[in-house]
């Protein structure tokens, strides 16, 4: 299995009626700019595991870089939640940030869904992020206000499916089984023993062992529920214009969005979007899918620590 070069510190504290689990690398305490490492949907905080172990001890010696669980993942109870809102992940975030570097701005990094909280919520606290790393963290496409009625339809429906028991996640046999999703959600880590490597000790922090011998996913079911809200085009540019830090937007080889959305949202169009950012920088990780720090994560080390220097 994978060796890990730099273990985090594991730690709780309770934010907005649940115990957040966060991990920590790096010096309890530093003058430098904290990082802080959040990630995507139905992912964990151990998942930036093996980027952290390709950036250079210098910079790690001199950073305290964090990493949430979002509430309904990894360790983090849902706080008796039975869907969630997207705008709960900015408030959790500016609680998390009041705990970890309350007096000084700090880089934050972002992985897909995580990424896209990055973008809007220092679009609302600008004075709270020194630089911002996106990591395929694309929103989505437009929606026309017309859609709503129906999305709210839909919400309803999917929480009576959740208590139903409808949308609840399989467990799995054992770890190997969960590390053979991940590599079939993933091949490019069943390409190599490093991947597979890689695959085996993220399916132990990505599910947990129950009394029966099972393995279960450390997610909460609720996050399946879409949510009523829609998205607007104008609403997000409105939110990109009031991004005054150096953004670093980060892209795999592999266009991974172009296949979620069928036509109907586009690289292209995403890179419209990020064209309206007064200072963004956009880079891409060769020889990657969409999750680039399982991929390639010496490569997106390099990148990152460049960009935060």
């Amino acid at each position: 299995m994978y060796q890990v070069k730099r273990p985090p510190a594991s730690t709780t504290h309770p934010i907005r009626n649940t115990q957040y689990h966060r991990l920590r690398w790096g010096p309890s305490q530093s003058t430098d700019p904290v990082v802080v490492m959040v990630h995507g949907w139905m992912d964990v905080a151990a998942s930036y595991q093996f980027m952290m172990d390709a950036l250079s001890d210098e910079f790690v010696r001199t950073r305290t870089l964090w990493a949430p669980d979002w509430r309904g993942y990894g360790h983090t109870p849902s706080g008796g939640v039975d869907n969630y809102w997207f705008d709960d992940y900015l408030a959790d975030l500016d609680f998390f940030l009041d705990q970890v570097s309350p007096d000084k701005a700090v880089d934050l990094i972002g992985h897909s869904m995580g990424g896209h909280v990055a973008m809007m919520y220092a679009a609302a606290r600008p004075h709270r992020v020194r630089r911002l790393v996106n990591l395929e963290g694309f929103g989505g496409p437009d929606s026309a206000p017309n859609q709503t009625p129906k999305k709210r339809g839909r919400w309803m429906d999917e929480l009576k499916s959740y208590y139903a028991g409808e949308l609840a996640l399989r467990p799995y046999a054992s770890s190997q089984q969960v590390a053979a999703r991940l590599m079939k959600t993933n091949p490019r880590l069943a390409r190599s023993q490093e991947g597979v490597d890689r695959a085996q000790w993220l399916a132990t922090h990505w599910a947990k062992e129950n009394a029966t011998g099972q393995w279960d996913i450390l997610g909460d079911a609720a996050h399946k529920i879409m949510g009523s809200e829609i998205t607007r085009e104008d609403e997000i540019l409105a939110s990109y214009a009031c991004l005054s830090m150096p953004v670093l937007a980060v892209e795999a080889s592999d266009d991974s969005l172009s296949k979620w959305w069928e036509g109907r949202y586009s690289l292209a169009q995403y890179h419209a979007r990020l064209d309206t950012i007064a200072q963004c920088k956009r880079a891409v990780i060769q020889d990657a899918g969409h999750m680039l720090h399982h991929d390639q994560p010496a490569a997106l080390a390099d990148l990152i620590e460049s960009f935060l220097a």
